[in-house]
Order: structure tokens, then C-alpha cells, then sequence
């Protein structure tokens, strides 16, 4: 019913995606203001409550060079956060420059960077691997040039080794990286995509199942390493992301605003193994979960962040009409979590 869709086809729609929009909207990337402007009070009544807000609504950008004026073209939908991704190496990006120019755009506007990830297989052995294990150092040095203390990714793998046999492996990885990122007060976060594999074999990631975060934590307790985390990965697995969230709050540092829907009459007649899609991905609003219920386990367990949509999945709202998929679920989402923050009367 839907295509597989991967980190690649997202990297590779947003960059797209990002020509499209430039060619309908022009090409001047950035305002005026100086980049300190970010750190002004905003100006206008109706942005007020976005700086109160401790749950922000975002979306996810590429980070090739044309990621401000990306931003720039769809801040003005009401995006409230961004986090910046790489597909697998920063190649000649100068993070320096591209940090200066999403300020610029960001501008007083009230929004904000709310990570930076690469996603690649930092425990793999290739040249590839190497360059994506540069890429974590580089990130981790230049997130308070964004303005954020989150950096995202995948875990990588020991490619088709089981999960417990790769845990010396990230250990050896992370934890250097982890001091490194605590040095300078940033928290990691993992994404929790299966990218294909299982507990048996795979080839990007073994944070995608909670037997695994037991693993990863008890090997690297240190309290930066969290998850980045959403209920579609846990749904496409038959887990219930609910009783999940409440157990694992206090280890969420991101979420992606991604839903799935569940074909249960497939399931019913085919099972899982039987050669049809029983699940795909889908953006909030348009999938299986209750995000009030979700935000409001966020709320109750303290979580304090964003949720970044991540388009560039869903099967209907895709192509032209992507963004008005994500518009809708922004909106969605700004309504589970109760609206724009309304301050209380002053005592």
C-alpha cells in the first residue's frame, strides 16, 4: 500500500523538496538581523507564548547548505523548533556558516534549533563509518553555536551481529563521544529506528527495542545518553508505545512527531510473515495514536523539548502535498498539548 521510505528517500525528498520551494519563493536566504537578535525578547503579542512553551512543536531540515532558506520559507507556517540532520557524513559543510545563517533567519522570531543529528553507522568499519564518526565529534562541538545542547543518530551496528554481541563496540564509540558531549553540555540522543534490522542482524542501528536500551544504559550509565524517541518504530514492532513512554521518560531527550497506522485485518488474515504490509508510517494526525495521551505522559513524567515532525513518510500526504500534511499535523500537535501556553493570573 505505501513504499519502504529510509533515512536516504527522507535526506533525498527534503533536499528536493528544499530546490522546489527555493525556485517558487526566490532565493534571498536571509533577513537582515544580526545573529544576536536570537536572543531578544520577540516583538510581537502573538509570539509571546511561544517562549513559555515547554513542549515546542517543529519539524525536521536537512542540513545541506540551502537549510536556512528552507527554514526561512516555512518558519512563517508556525514551526516552533528545527532539528538539522545529515545523512551519514557533514562532507564540506561549514557548521560555522550555517549556524550563522539559521540565527539570521530565526532572527526574533521566537523558534529555535532544537538538535542536530547525522545518521550513519558509527560502529561500522568502513571509510564511510569513519567519516560518520567525525561527524559526531564535529556536531557535538558545534551545537552551542546552534543554540542547542541536543545531538541525534543513530547508535550504528556491528553489521549483522546481534545486538548484544555489538554493545563493546558502542561502548568503545560512545563513550569517549559521551564525555565529550557531557564536557560541553550536550546530551545524546538515539533515534530508535529498526532501519530494517532485528535483534539477530542488521547494519545501522540496535536502538530500536527496549531490551536493547537495557543493554546500551547499563554498559554506558552516563546521564547524557538518552533517546530520541516516537510510537511509530515501537507500533511497527506490535509494542505499545504508551506503557513504553511511561517507563522511559526520564531517557527521552527528543521525539519525532511520527505516527503509524496498523492494518489489523491484515494482520488478522496474514499475520506479520506473510508477505503483505500490515503497517506504515504516517504524520501526526493522520495515524493510530492519541498524541493528547502522549504529551500529556511527556508532561507528567517532566519532559521539557520538542517533538520535531519528520515528513517525507507518509503515503497520502507526500509530494505536493507534503507540506500541507505537516501543517496539519504542527497544528494537530499544538492542539494535544493544550494550545499555545496561556499564563495564570499574577496572585
Amino acid at each position: 500500500m505505501a513504499r519502504k521510505v529510509t533515512r536516504r528517500h527522507f535526506v533525498q525528498a527534503s533536499i528536493a523538496a528544499t530546490a522546489a520551494l527555493g525556485a517558487s519563493f526566490g532565493q534571498d536566504a536571509t533577513a537582515d538581523a544580526p545573529p544576536e537578535v536570537i536572543k531578544q525578547a520577540p516583538n510581537r503579542p502573538e509570539e509571546l507564548s511561544m517562549y513559555k512553551e515547554s513542549i515546542r512543536i517543529g519539524t525536521l531540515v536537512n542540513g545541506g547548505p540551502k537549510c536556512a532558506d528552507y527554514i526561512r520559507q516555512i518558519l512563517p507556517h508556525g514551526f516552533e523548533s528545527f532539528s538539522i540532520t545529515f545523512w551519514q557524513t557533514l562532507g564540506d559543510t561549514n557548521l560555522e556558516q550555517v549556524a550563522r545563517e539559521v540565527r539570521e533567519v530565526l532572527g526574533d522570531s521566537g523558534a529555535v534549533v532544537s538538535s542536530l543529528g547525522i545518521f550513519g553507522n558509527p560502529l561500522g568499519d568502513k571509510p564511510i563509518d569513519e567519516e560518520t564518526r567525525a561527524g559526531w565529534q564535529r556536531v557535538i562541538d558545534a551545537a552551542p553555536l546552534f543554540g542547542c545542547d541536543i545531538v541525534a543518530g543513530f547508535t550504528g551496528r556491528v553489521v549483522d551481529k546481534p545486538i548484544d554481541e555489538c554493545i563493546p563496540r558502542f561502548k568503545e564509540v560512545f563513550g569517549p563521544l559521551a564525555k565529550r558531549a557531557a564536557d560541553k553540555g550536550i546530551r545524546i540522543a538515539f533515534e530508535n529506528c529498526d532501519m530494517g534490522g532485528d535483534w539477530h542482524r542488521g547494519d545501522w542501528n540496535i536502538a530500536h527495542n527496549p531490551a536493547a536500551w537495557e543493554l546500551m544504559f547499563n554498559a554506558l550509565p552516563d546521564a547524557n545518553l538518552g533517546l530520541e524517541w516516537e510510537p511509530c518504530h515501537q507500533m511497527v514492532q506490535l509494542i505499545e508505545p504508551l506503557p513504553q513512554l511511561r517507563k522511559w521518560v526520564h531517557k527521552i531527550f527528543h521525539l519525532h512527531g511520527k505516527d503509524a497506522t496498523i492494518l489489523w485485518d491484515v494482520i488478522h488474515e496474514f499475520g506479520i510473515l506473510g508477505g503483505r504490509q500490515f503497517a506504515f508510517h504516517r504524520t501526526p494526525g493522520f495515524g493510530d495514536s492519541n498524541w493528547t495521551d502522549i504529551i500529556s505522559e511527556l508532561r507528567r513524567g517532566g519532559f521539557r523539548g520538542s517533538i520535531d515532525i519528520e515528513g517525507w513518510h507518509d503515503p497520502v500526504y507526500r509530494d505536493d502535498l507534503e507540506m500541507t500534511g505537516q501543517v496539519h499535523g504542527l497544528n494537530y500537535l499544538k492542539q494535544c498539548r493544550g494550545g499555545a501556553y496561556v499564563p495564570n493570573p499574577a496572585k
